[in-house]
């Protein structure tokens, strides 16, 4: 909270959780019940709930519910009279006047874009609330089938050829990276599956695996079919098969920004300037200067002008958009590569139309699918519930964690060296770059944002804090209990790290006896926790107190809650007093510490907490007295 604002608005709260709104995702037409939560010693006088239906501003009075105990209730209604409708809230207290939104209390009346947003109509996939998810990179995970491995004598590419070598194995410096193989391939999945299902994960998301000369294979040549060095098209089958069986779902990854020049689609564009094809791609001269993916010429970007491309792509019948969400493939879903360049190029920006017309076409095909976009910036704009359903929340999650506990990282396309500082962020800085993010975009979305460590585009989350094992751990820690859906890079669970020559894309450790054996079973229980806790599946979320070191918030569900106290100081954070009044904990609630068993109980508005050593403290309170919006 801003330090000259009055302390007591440090006690005002509110959130899409089940204790503040009456229906998170109601229908058009729908009247909503909001509820905000004040302190019982803060001097307001009166309360008003702030719309602004058809552009023109409208105050309703909060009806108080419920007093006593640490804060005092009050009640309004709205209508869900447009896709989104915008509230927030205004203050009148002996004081002053302020006013409440997203982003938290200010002194001002604050823009409309940091206002709380709640969507009507469609509402987000029921199987996303339990999910937990486990990125595959499928060649470097495990290889089930030898006698799919490329050989040198299949093709040339980039002027290389493939080589597969012995799992695990570094390849020499000569041999081009796109071209180094391990052979893992999708009957591999399927015979180590048992694994994830070990960890908990019940959702896994593939790195490409449409036909493409390259081990990444974001290099697409074929969209119709699975690479054959994969298992080709019937080894997606049995992947499909193996999953429903263990009551899993698996997400694809499109590709639909650009292709490789092995497509046929290119070939066909270079040949003939006059063909369908040529209106697929930008060229500046035909045929061979064209636009390509970060001016690398393998990656031809594909111009969405074309309506022909759109079809193919995405609108028709037979997309490739919907063909692979349907039987005997049923993805549960996409993620799609690079969506915040997606249709893009300096004075054509088609990004949200693009975008528009892929969720179409996705929910016509599935409903349930889940529509995710790699983003690494600020993606709000295209998270408004009519775009992506959630994207990979790097800004808003990963980088934030990563900066609070080793530094700033920033690598960039001609920036050399990278910009960096060994100094973590300020706790404040933490703090409120995730409320930057979290209130820019509906609580509906927050709850479905990919939280993840690590991926396959930046190093693992164990070599970016130095072996540091501590840290991983509070990293988990927060990454389970935060608003989202937590996201497990292959090999994290059991303390992998970046791998020379090879970066964060190293073969996956079958032998486990080079497993950290203790932090797999951690991520298992958190995993369970996370499962059992309705606070962390879709309660509130609210910061309790920012330290030097440590950052303190609960989650509210309907009638359970959640304290986690993350401290990442290398000495123990103090046994003392954790100030908890502002989270409206009642007088003489009891919460269990996950880990050690240990008791606390709430007494004049503390929790007084043992030492917290580095890591996280998990306190939980499975019944609190305090009724939910029915």
């Amino acid at each position: 909270m801003q330090p000259f604002l009055p302390r007591w608005l440090s006690s005002v709260h509110h959130d899409g959780s089940p204790r503040y709104l009456s229906r998170l995702n109601p229908q058009p037409g729908e009247k909503v019940r909001v509820r905000l939560r004040v302190g019982a010693e803060a001097p307001l006088r009166r309360a008003f709930l702030r719309t602004c239906p058809d552009g023109e501003e409208a105050l309703a009075p909060l009806a108080p519910i419920r007093e006593g105990g640490p804060a005092r209730w009050f009640e309004a209604s709205l209508v869900a009279t447009e896709r989104i409708v915008h509230y927030r809230f205004v203050l009148e207290a002996e004081d002053g006047v302020f006013f409440y939104g997203a982003a938290g209390p200010s002194a001002h009346d604050p823009l409309d874009a940091t206002d709380f947003r709640l969507l009507s109509g469609e509402p987000p996939p029921s199987w996303l609330e339990r999910a937990v998810f486990y990125q595959i990179f499928p060649d470097r995970f495990a290889n089930g089938d030898p006698t799919l491995d490329p050989r040198p004598d299949e093709y040339v590419y980039r002027g290389g050829r493939p080589r597969t070598f012995r799992w695990g194995e570094a390849p020499p410096r000569e041999q081009p990276f796109p071209l180094v193989f391990y052979g893992g391939d999708l009957p591999g999945i399927v015979q180590r599956l048992e694994h994830v299902v070990r960890l908990g994960a019940d959702v896994v998301y593939l790195n490409p695996v449409f036909t493409a000369p390259s081990n990444h294979k974001y290099d697409v040549a074929d969209f119709d079919h699975v690479d054959r060095h994969l298992g080709g098209d019937a080894a997606l089958i049995r992947l499909r098969e193996a999953l429903s069986a263990r009551g899993m779902r698996y997400l694809l990854d499109l590709v639909p920004n650009h292709v490789g020049v092995s497509h046929p689609w290119f070939g066909a564009a270079q040949a003939d300037r006059g063909s369908p094809e040529a209106a697929f791609f930008t060229f500046e001269e035909h045929p061979d200067r064209y636009l390509s993916w970060l001016g690398v010429r393998t990656l031809p970007k594909l111009d969405y002008r074309s309506e022909e491309l759109l079809r193919r792509m995405v609108t028709g019948p037979e997309s490739v958009v919907r063909r692979w969400l349907r039987p005997p493939f049923s993805a549960d879903g996409w993620r799609v590569d690079v969506a915040n360049m997606l249709g893009r190029a300096g004075e054509v920006q088609l990004s949200a139309e693009v975008a528009r017309a892929i969720r179409r076409a996705v929910k016509e095909a599935r409903p349930d699918a889940f529509l995710l976009g790699e983003h690494f910036f600020d993606a709000s704009g295209s998270l408004q519930g009519d775009e992506w359903d959630a994207t990979m929340n790097y800004a808003g999650f990963t980088f934030p964690l990563r900066t609070w506990l080793r530094g700033f990282r920033l690598r960039a396309r001609g920036v050399e060296p990278e910009i960096a500082s060994p100094v973590p962020s300020t706790t404040e800085a933490f703090e409120a770059a995730l409320r930057a993010r979290r209130s820019a975009i509906p609580w509906a979305v927050a709850l479905r944002q990919y939280n993840a460590l690590g991926s396959h585009d930046i190093p693992r989350i164990r070599t970016a804090l130095s072996g540091r094992d501590a840290l991983h751990r509070l990293a988990a820690a927060v990454q389970f209990t935060y608003p989202g859906l937590p996201a497990v890079y292959y090999g994290d669970e059991i303390g992998m790290e970046d791998v020379p020559g090879l970066s964060e894309r190293g073969c996956m450790i079958w032998d486990e006896a080079r497993w950290d054996a203790s932090l797999l079973a951690y991520h298992e229980d958190l995993v369970r926790l996370r499962r059992g806790t309705p606070a962390l599946l879709s309660g509130g979320f609210q910061v309790l107190a920012v330290e030097r070191d440590t950052l303190s918030y609960q989650r509210e569900g309907a009638l359970d809650r959640v304290v986690v106290v993350a401290h990442r100081g290398t000495e123990p954070r103090p046994a003392g007093p954790l100030p908890v009044a502002c989270g409206g904990l009642p007088e003489g609630l009891e919460l269990v510490e996950r880990f050690s068993g240990r008791t606390a109980r709430v007494k004049d508005g503390v929790l007084e907490l043992p030492p917290q050593s580095q890591g996280a403290g998990i306190w939980i309170a499975e019944r609190d007295g305090v009724l939910p919006l029915g």
